[in-house]
């Protein structure tokens, strides 16, 4: 069995907790795009964790954790995230696969002075390094883990790469130049530091699949931060789809079983771009203290998530782009305080009532058309019997399933692992 694990939003949906499930159940865990730039929030009876980088499988001792190609690995912070966990009293089994790229020092500091030069109009980066990342493997000067094993090589890139480098931080930025040497060092420290864990994932995986193995792929962020189906430019800057999957691991394409879209049972979102659902002032700060275990604040960044009400507009779209059998639906136990639920069922633009989800030119004048469902008003924090809901409760997420179009089968309903309904 294959399956990935994709999100249908802005992000932030509660994949941790349902990741740390499927992977419980794996063979393999593969996470297949995005960098450090985004969390997922895990709470076992190791304690509390959030994951950047790491595969959810780091875990269990059964389980291998690929960081796949697709990926932007930042090597000091992985290290960082393995010795956290090593102090814990876990080792992880980790592969990382020698075609992955590794994000730059450099590639942080872009990020950082691209956002300054923006000033009121940047886009709300982590200031991650994603952008500039991507950026360079596209442009085709990024540099492969494979890269640090052959020195006399990496040289020469990268005495061509600060030649341009040097260029934009003197005339555009007005910043420090690049030391090609000095990046030649310390890459040579990132080198020590992962030796370990390199080998050829792609060789891995089809020796896998031959022996029928569970595998899980595991996706970063949403499909509205898709930097072709989601809000561009208030993206990330990598495919948050399942089909990408394909790519940023190395499976065939027919190989994928099942595509779980994470939906959360409102809506909430770090960054900027628009957000048509979006609520404000005390009605958001109530619900985002009750969101989650410890509120809706970015396991990354630590900013206040924007919280809106369910959008079915946006989350229909979501699973429709992520190929979706199955959704998940997390976290609506933060809904119980609640005497009436608005969900937003279409937008209104130019006096006109759509239910698809447009581009951002036309996004950004969309209004939310809501209705009210009644609220339950209990706590349904631990109920693992689906039948055993307040049946206000029960018909939101029905309403909620019958809207997407997709089989809810999978209820969160609180932080802990337990805390869960599998219909």
């Amino acid at each position: 069995m294959i399956r990935a694990i994709v999100g249908a939003n802005w992000g932030d949906e509660g994949k941790g907790k349902i990741t740390d499930m499927f992977a419980e159940e794996s063979d393999i865990v593969i996470r297949f795009q995005g960098g450090s730039n985004a969390g997922h929030t895990i709470i076992n009876e190791y304690g509390k964790f959030a994951l950047h980088q790491l595969p959810s499988g780091v875990f269990y001792k059964h389980t291998v954790n690929i960081i796949g190609n697709g990926v932007a690995l930042n090597i000091p912070y992985l290290i960082k995230e393995i010795e956290t966990l090593r102090e814990k009293g876990i080792n992880p089994n980790i592969l990382i696969s020698e075609r992955t790229q590794v994000l730059m020092p450099y590639h942080v500091l872009f990020d950082k002075y691209e956002e300054e030069r923006l000033a009121e109009r940047q886009f709300g980066s982590t200031k991650s390094g994603i952008a500039p990342f991507y950026s360079d493997k596209y442009a085709k000067t990024g540099i492969q883990v494979c890269d640090l094993f052959y020195p006399d090589r990496l040289k020469e890139k990268l005495r061509q790469i600060c030649e341009v480098k040097n260029v934009l931080l003197k005339y555009l930025y007005n910043k420090p130049l690049l030391d090609p040497e000095a990046l030649f060092d310390e890459l040579m420290g990132y080198r020590e530091m992962i030796q370990p864990y390199v080998c050829n994932t792609f060789d891995y995986l089809q020796k896998a699949m031959s022996e029928n193995k569970n595998i899980l792929l595991e996706g970063q962020l949403g499909a509205l931060k898709d930097p072709d189906f989601g809000i561009y430019p208030f993206s990330t800057s990598s495919s948050t789809l399942a089909g990408y999957a394909t790519v940023g691991a190395g499976i065939p394409p027919h190989k994928i079983d099942k595509v779980i879209t994470v939906v959360k049972a409102y809506s909430s979102a770090v960054g900027a771009g628009p957000f048509v659902s979006e609520i404000f002032g005390d009605e958001a700060e109530n619900l985002r203290r009750r969101g989650g275990d410890a509120g809706e604040y970015g396991a990354t960044t630590g900013r206040p998530r924007r919280m809106g009400w369910f959008d079915v507009v946006a989350s229909r779209y979501g699973c429709q782009v992520q190929g979706a059998t199955d959704v998940a639906l997390t976290v609506l136990d933060a809904l119980g305080y609640l005497d009436t639920i608005p969900v937003c069922v279409a937008y209104e633009i130019d006096g006109q009532v759509t239910q698809s989800f447009p581009v951002n030119a036309v996004l950004e004048r969309a209004k939310p058309v809501l209705e009210y469902l009644p609220g339950w008003k209990e706590d349904i924090r631990g109920i693992t019997d689906f039948d055993k809901l307040p049946t206000n409760c029960k018909n939101y997420v029905l309403y909620i399933e019958k809207a997407l179009g997709i089989p809810v089968t999978i209820v969160t309903n609180g932080p802990k692992r337990h805390e869960v309904i599998r219909r």
